[in-house]
């Protein structure tokens, strides 16, 4: 079966994919109303564009990193749903329903399912590809940098949370929860995620944004403490 598997890929290798073709469908499918204001088409667009580098600097095959980054969030799941971990499995589930029906070659879809389940911080999936890690640190680095605190902070901003906790606003005498401020969300998660990085081209951007991260930090520590 597995030897099958690779056969296929191995002639798949030298098919064309209308990548351009993808690319509208992707984009008629996600333009849709739905989703949240940290997972929209825009997002998307940045990890497709992140995941482009990183596979020219990995050797990654994009014909699994292209439709796996297209469609790594076509199910969201709210961010303070109990059912968040499920998100990149049933967001893989519906991108190989929805590639099936383009007639995309399915010698590519279970790696294409891996890469997004395994994309997904919450899921905890490791990747087991070069493709999957990229895909991965594609999305991570959109949490990370400018991008990263603004997605913050209008997630939180759509939840109702308040920007900091007014009496330890940087979590130096408390445990951080971020379902209680935004700012806590950079201690839970963001500037952890450039330790997470799968890829050498990764870890360098992700090192990148995570010092603008604790700029942003130093700057507003300056501007509510003065």
């Amino acid at each position: 079966m597995i030897v099958d598997q690779q056969r296929q890929v191995a002639l798949l290798a030298d098919m064309p994919i209308d990548f351009a073709g993808l690319e509208r469908r992707c984009v008629e499918m996600l333009a849709r109303p739905g989703g949240d204001v940290a997972h929209d088409l825009a997002h998307v667009r940045r990890v497709v564009r992140n995941a482009q580098t990183l596979a020219a600097a990995e050797n990654a095959r994009l014909e699994v990193v292209l439709p796996a980054a297209w469609l790594h969030d076509c199910v969201t799941v709210p961010k303070d749903s109990p059912q968040r971990a499920s998100a990149s499995r049933l967001a893989a589930e519906r991108a190989v329903q929805w590639l099936r029906e383009w007639d995309y070659p399915g010698a590519w879809l279970p790696e294409i399912a891996h890469a997004i389940e395994a994309h997904s911080y919450s899921a905890g999936i490791v990747p087991e590809t070069v493709e999957a890690k990229v895909v991965q640190d594609a999305d991570r680095i959109d949490a990370l940098g400018a991008i990263g605190i603004s997605r913050c902070i209008a997630v939180g901003a759509a939840l109702g949370r308040p920007l900091y906790e007014p009496d330890d606003p940087f979590c130096e005498n408390r445990e951080p929860d971020d379902r209680g401020a935004s700012v806590d969300h950079f201690y839970t998660k963001l500037l952890k995620l450039a330790g997470t990085m799968q890829t050498a081209a990764g870890r360098r951007e992700a090192a990148r944004r995570t010092e603008f991260i604790r700029a942003f930090i130093t700057q507003l520590r300056s501007e509510i403490e003065s």
